[in-house]
């Protein structure tokens, strides 16, 4: 039988329990479907400001250049690099997994001269790593992952900001997978521009990448704005003159977009901008702490399950993320027949691995509108069933009934 290729859209309901995208939260997919409005009309000019003000607390700071970038949480990464670097500019990166390559990927488009410090995958820097790498390179930026998904770790960055600012480099965060998850603490931290997504921890889809960025970071990308015959330009090292490499993540066109000016960068994408605004006043309602604390529960509710199947977690407890959690395959078992089974039979998506760690670990997240209890209890049932009839010798209900006694504790 021939298929009908233009047929409605019908996706299964799974259950995407990977680490990210997730499902996005019912109020959200609502506002979604909310009508155009004209882009300086002024109702769609307050939700942009709403949107602001409800990101300074997502973000955790009094930031006034707290926005959106239209595109998914890599727009945000781009926009805030294209901004910060030129050619020649240094540039010192954190990498500790594949996010931290991908800074070196896109600074290396830009022309920018990259230096890193290279943790092992499972393991984060220390503050004394970070000022060594400084103090070694004298960059012009610092840049690194809060939470790398690839690795299930998140780095510490209290003292980073200020370590920074005494060295007079500015900073960038990717807080892409832990944003609306675990305290993205922007201010506390001192650093200058911090970006995130909708796919995780918010709940909502991928498509706007909100950032926050800080006075001192404005007033340098500000400063490298040079408007002649029409042509954004940013001085050189040398002196000469050097063009922005982007017009579309120029983040100083952008602020001009949404500052009181209302300069025409781009149409905004309204669909997304009602997404990311929903999202936001769900986090709010909920509280920050609220919020955190129900995602600190389902991942160690879901370690605790995990560990009582017998499985070995990956990296430490100590720098564990509260969304995704990483845990070795077990030996003679095929990940990819397991994933597999866990889809078909049982409409759960869990997730592979990047790089050294591809083929030894699945990647298990619990965030956003996942981060509930009977989602984490469904999905080590689930588990623990495709395991068994894989072969893998298993007491049947033990991690669901390890996980209930954390929840219960």
């Amino acid at each position: 039988m021939t298929q009908n290729i233009f047929g409605q859209i019908d996706p299964p309901s799974r259950m995407l329990m990977g680490p990210g995208p997730v499902n996005v939260h019912p109020r959200v997919l609502r506002a979604m479907a909310a009508d155009m409005l004209g882009q300086f009309d002024p109702e769609m000019t307050e939700y942009m400001n709403q949107t602001m003000a409800l990101y300074r607390t997502v973000f955790m700071t009094e930031n006034r250049w707290t926005l959106l970038v239209d595109g998914t949480a890599r727009a945000g990464i781009e926009a805030a690099l294209v901004s910060l670097l030129e050619p020649g500019s240094r540039l010192l990166i954190v990498r500790a997994g594949r996010f931290g390559l991908l800074l070196s990927e896109i600074a290396q488009r830009i022309g920018a001269e990259i230096f890193t410090i290279d943790i092992p995958w499972g393991e984060v820097a220390t503050l004394k790593q970070i000022e060594d790498g400084i103090i070694a390179h004298r960059p012009n930026v610092l840049a690194c992952i809060h939470g790398d998904t690839s690795t299930t770790m998140a780095q510490p960055l209290d003292g980073v900001g200020e370590l920074c600012r005494r060295h007079d480099v500015l900073s960038y965060v990717d807080a892409t997978a832990t944003l609306g998850g675990m305290p993205v603490a922007t201010d506390r931290w001192g650093v200058d521009i911090v970006t995130g997504g909708l796919q995780k921890c918010m709940g909502g889809p991928p498509g706007s990448s909100p950032i926050t960025i800080s006075d001192r970071a404005a007033a340098y990308i500000m400063s490298r704005r040079h408007v002649e015959a029409g042509i954004r330009s940013a001085n050189t090292t040398d002196g000469t003159r050097a063009r922005i490499a982007s017009n579309y993540f120029d983040l100083a066109m952008i602020m001009d977009y949404w500052s009181e000016k209302r300069l025409n960068h781009h149409t905004e994408a309204t669909s997304m901008l009602y997404a990311a605004r929903e999202a936001a006043r769900i986090m709010v309602e909920e509280g920050l702490e609220a919020r955190f604390a129900r995602h600190a529960a389902a991942s160690r509710a879901m370690g605790a399950g995990l560990r009582a199947m017998g499985l070995t977690l990956f990296g430490s407890d100590e720098h564990r993320m509260a969304n995704v959690t990483g845990v070795y395959i077990p030996e003679g078992v095929d990940g990819e027949k397991v994933r597999t089974r866990m889809r078909e039979d049982f409409e759960i998506e869990i997730g592979s691995a990047f790089g050294p760690l591809q083929g030894r670990i699945w990647r298990i997240g619990a965030m956003g509108y996942n981060a509930a209890k009977h989602k984490v209890l469904l999905t080590l049932g689930a588990l623990e069933a495709v395991l068994r009839q894989e072969g893998h010798g298993l007491v049947s209900g033990r991690a669901v009934d390890a996980a209930l006694a954390e929840y219960g504790e």
